[in-house]
């Protein structure tokens, strides 16, 4: 019976440290920058509210933190800055259930598009949950919700050269 307890409660430990970790975010920047973004974090960060389009017509109001506030935690170029070879940098959005998604860096500045990309923690003024959450990637004007991940659990900038010619 002893054994058996202990069992319990260590699967119980197991599984409550992997809800836990699952409840922030890893950003990793082009020379290995990393933040590690905890619920409290991104809850405590400006938000935008975000319409996702659904399969089937449907829509939910999301709100989160813009993508390009997240990327600049790991120095990803940003306005001015993204230009030349920064053009080739791309975001690589990563989830709990092994969907990843990529957007180029640019798609995400504001200076850039007027479409938003947010990194969501609520929608329709509740916050998210699995399956959902408890993050979602938000791509503002996508006509279905393809590149909108959810469970994000990194996010990674990577620069993707051409071939050479």
């Amino acid at each position: 019976m002893i054994r058996l307890a202990a069992a319990v409660m260590a699967t119980l430990g197991v599984a409550l440290a992997t809800a836990a970790s699952a409840q922030g975010v890893s950003v990793t920047g082009l020379s290995g920058q990393r933040a590690e973004l905890t619920a409290a974090d991104l809850a405590a960060m400006p938000h935008l509210a975000v319409t996702l389009q659904l399969e089937g017509g449907k829509s939910e109001a999301c709100e989160g933190v813009a993508l390009s506030d997240i990327l600049a935690k790991v120095g990803a170029p940003q306005g001015h800055a993204l230009r030349g070879p920064e053009m080739t940098d791309a975001v690589l959005v990563g989830a709990a259930d092994g969907y990843h998604v990529v957007l180029a860096l640019a798609e995400t500045d504001p200076g850039v598009r007027t479409n938003r990309v947010i990194l969501a923690d609520k929608c329709d003024g509740a916050a998210m949950v699995a399956p959902e959450g408890p993050f979602r990637m938000v791509v503002e004007g996508d006509l279905r919700p393809a590149r909108s991940a959810r469970q994000v659990t990194s996010i990674t900038v990577v620069r993707v050269m051409p071939p050479a010619r």
